[in-house]
């Protein structure tokens, strides 16, 4: 992470926070301050670690760690979930780490972020695990809240590490983890991805970095694990759980309190230059990382029934996961509409959908408004579909969870193209 961290500050904007401040609260505050900035905190009253925020909170960081630009985020993540890349390059954590020591979380700078949070949360510790039946690695990451120096529960749900953590509570054995916090940018959006659970998310990574990453042996359990700044070794116990939360979602509003595994530590490794990596819930760090991924499956969705789809996005004004933006070549009247029912059936979370031109930036919010505020005929243009099955996220959801969701054909008709050249795009 540092080396990238080394490029953010020759090519973004990096502030360093010299005030000493408080992992309760007082670092939250400047996190809300600097939204899409990059933050170093190097004064932290509780910890000798800094903490850095904001290493991937705009697509144009995300890209750079990518090696891309900005519309090339979804073809490049489609191309590594394809195309993962088996890794065999391992070093031994002796070698990568000056510290090695029982775990006590007090060292560790974790924030609380909010006045009604459950407690300090790690928001960017990745658990990697093995399924106890198959061997399969899994890489995901998930909120973790503190209950003590050596002890967190996790918020999993009904995806790969809840499948594995349930087959070792059947065996009634716990499931050995590891935890890594501060990785490079493309690693930690790989471990975002949604891959088939057979599928590694490290080696989605490693096709990222070009079939150059390096896995790290840990100490006291069985398993490989990205290069990182802390890496804790633990596991996930049988038949223990304890209340997680309140903690602020994606939609900027407190998710309810769940009672969820509990995670015992046994050790604990950094450098003395260690740096922790701290991602604000409902910062645009937290939606980007969750939203980019799902971008490719809307995306193969509406190209087997518009094959002329230019690119999508989950709008950060619309969490990276309630409103999808979608261009295309429009070849046929009707285009659109069948476009918005493919996006809001490729990802079930989707709420709202808008289908544009490709002579319209959907990356640019303004420019979205502006095909809406002049392509679109309210009793023609607009689909509006009561009693669907939205997300669990969304505040406007019944209690059983269904919705309405609205789709937006914003394209021009194509028998009055003349009508709605665009003068500024003209020659």
């Amino acid at each position: 992470m540092q080396k990238f961290l080394e490029i953010l500050k020759k090519d973004f904007n990096v502030i360093e926070i010299e005030d000493e401040v408080s992992t309760n609260l007082e670092a939250a505050e400047f996190l809300r301050k600097y939204p899409k900035d990059t933050l170093i905190m190097g004064n932290v009253k509780e910890s000798d670690m800094k903490v850095v925020s904001g290493i991937c909170n705009t697509r144009e960081k995300i890209a750079r760690a990518l090696n891309t630009d900005v519309a090339g985020i979804t073809q490049k993540i489609m191309d590594a979930t394809n195309n993962p890349q088996p890794i065999n390059d391992y070093v031994d954590v002796r070698d990568c780490f000056g510290v090695s020591k029982s775990a006590d979380l007090t060292e560790v700078p974790v924030l609380t972020y909010y006045q009604r949070d459950g407690g300090p949360y790690i928001t960017s510790g990745v658990i990697i695990a093995k399924d106890p039946e198959t061997g399969i690695r899994n890489a995901s990451i998930h909120r973790m809240l503190l209950l003590g120096k050596d002890r967190l529960t996790a918020r999993i749900v009904p995806r790969h590490l809840y499948t594995y953590h349930k087959r070792a509570e059947e065996l009634d054995e716990p499931l050995e983890l590891a935890i890594a916090i501060g990785m490079h940018p493309a690693t930690l959006l790989a471990t975002t991805t949604s891959v088939p659970i057979n599928v590694d998310e490290l080696e989605v990574a490693n096709h990222f970095h070009q079939g150059k990453m390096k896995l790290i042996n840990c100490e006291t359990v069985d398993l490989k694990v990205p290069e990182c700044e802390i890496l804790l070794e633990g596991r996930m116990l049988p038949h223990e759980r304890a209340e997680e939360g309140p903690f602020v979602d994606l939609t900027d509003t407190y998710d309810v309190v769940r009672q969820e595994p509990v995670i015992e530590l046994d050790k604990m490794h950094y450098r003395h230059d260690s740096i922790y990596h701290a991602i604000m819930p409902a910062g645009f760090e937290h939606k980007l990382l969750q939203g980019l991924p799902q971008e490719p499956r809307i995306f193969n969705a509406v190209q087997n029934t518009v094959p002329t789809v230019k690119n999508v996005a989950l709008t950060e004004g619309g969490c990276c996961w309630l409103h999808a933006a979608v261009s295309i070549q429009k070849q046929t009247q009707g285009d659109g509409k069948n476009v918005i029912m493919a996006a809001l059936a490729a990802h079930p979370s989707l709420k709202h959908c808008v289908v544009v031109d490709e002579d319209v930036d959907i990356f640019d919010a303004e420019d979205i408004e502006y095909a809406i505020a002049t392509r679109v005929k309210g009793d023609e243009d607009i689909l509006i579909v009561p009693g669907a099955r939205g997300s669990s996220l969304d505040p406007c959801a019944k209690p059983d969870g269904t919705t309405t969701k609205v789709g937006v054909d914003a394209t021009k008709p194509l028998d009055k193209l003349e009508k709605f050249e665009r003068v500024s795009f003209s020659d």
